[in-house]
């Protein structure tokens, strides 16, 4: 069975996903997408019509985003319209699953070359514009689990299971900004993050003609704990603000997978490979605990523990997944996200799974260590994982 190796990774900056103000809001979502299609293809010197198919994760598939954004992607860069592309959805997990799914492919000699990757562009078009404009509700009326009204309510349910407190919260959110500005501060994110050159836009929202180059994420921001505490609850009686919870964001990520017999006749260095992964159900009624039923079946399925593992990014969806999580596995917290998560840097949905799998591998090639565990928490109650290794 071939061997299916990454080969080059990249995202783009991730921009705060706000009209006019966000950075990378003067991009057309294929567009965005597109830079890292391209970016990743040029840091490896290989040619367009050299991958075989591209996978990519997108959650809020309308307007700009409809009709497989993947594939609308790579058409616009205008180039060549041989390779044949797909749009998942696993929710916030869809950019891990579809890197998930051309490892799969490659190693069951389905093709040689692919890309997975992910993309959201949140301001233009917004959470939830799939549904809100019908036809109709996605859950019947006979629907048989007890839902929720919106992610707030499962989160707090989440945080009041696991007995998670505000105080816990908010100093996790202090961390994440406090090791991204580390992080950055430090220039870690330099070689995961293309450089790109943003249309301004006018306050009417229409473009100026010129262009602000971008290397940084937008979203990090010095805060202190008085700053956090402040912040009122989005629910009453809850413990999540806009501070301890991820930003909306703009941003896109894309992982060039190669077998190893043509990373190797096209004189490319294989970097990592995925050990196991899994896309499992949650309990719905807990729909955001989804790194914890994810975590255990990886482990179980790579044979490993956690102290196999030796960096862990587990997405900041809110703050309270991270710690329901941390309950249970009780791991070494200074392993966790280590140079920050979505509350820091941002999480553009259907682009975050990818992201996480780029921010990893960098960060173990960094530290020169070998494993890392990706984990997510997903609408319709599901939970994303996989454990990657240095190769």
């Amino acid at each position: 069975m071939p061997d299916a190796v990454i080969v080059e990774a990249l995202r783009t900056p991730i921009a705060k996903g706000k009209p006019v103000t966000g950075w990378l809001s003067g991009f057309h979502a294929t567009q965005l997408l597109a830079l890292s299609l391209q970016g990743v293809l040029e840091r490896a010197g290989i040619e367009m019509d050299a991958v075989d198919q591209i996978i990519g994760g997108c959650v809020t598939q309308a307007g700009e985003q409809a009709c497989n954004v993947v594939r609308n992607a790579w058409l616009s860069l205008g180039r060549t319209f041989r390779v044949g592309a797909t749009t998942v959805d696993a929710q916030c997990g869809s950019g891990q699953q579809a890197n998930h799914m051309i490892s799969a492919f490659i190693k069951a000699g389905s093709f040689d070359v692919g890309i997975g990757c992910g993309v959201e562009a949140m301001s233009r078009v917004s959470l939830g514009a799939n549904v809100i404009n019908g036809p109709g509700y996605f859950q019947p009326a006979n629907w048989p689990w007890d839902p929720a009204p919106d992610q707030f309510t499962y989160v707090e349910r989440l945080a009041k299971h696991r007995n998670v407190t505000r105080e816990e919260a908010d100093a996790l959110a202090l961390a994440s900004q406090q090791k991204a500005l580390a992080a950055r501060a430090a220039g870690n994110f330099q070689r995961e993050i293309l450089c790109v050159a943003a249309p301004v836009l006018g306050e009417d929202g229409t473009p100026t003609g010129e262009q602000r180059i971008i290397d940084a994420d937008q979203g990090i921001r010095e805060s202190s704990i008085e700053k956090l505490a402040a912040l009122p609850a989005v629910m009453p009686g809850g413990i999540h603000t806009a501070g301890n919870s991820s930003q909306i964001s703009d941003g896109s990520a894309a992982i060039l997978w190669m077998s190893r017999e043509k990373a190797r006749e096209y004189g490319l260095k294989p970097r990592a490979r995925i050990v196991a992964d899994v896309v499992v159900g949650v309990d719905p009624y807990f729909l955001l605990d989804g790194p914890v039923d994810a975590t255990r079946a990886v482990l179980k399925k790579a044979g490993m523990t956690l102290n196999d593992i030796d960096l862990v990014e587990n997405n900041e969806a809110f703050a309270a997944v991270v710690l329901s999580w941390a309950r249970v596995f009780e791991p070494d917290m200074s392993k966790v996200n280590v140079n920050g998560g979505a509350i820091a840097l941002g999480h553009p949905v259907g682009c975050t799974g990818t992201r996480l799998l780029v921010s990893a591998l960098h960060e173990l090639e960094r530290r020169d260590k070998s494993t890392a565990l990706i984990a997510m928490c997903c609408g319709s109650a599901v939970g994303t994982a996989a454990i990657i290794e240095r190769v």
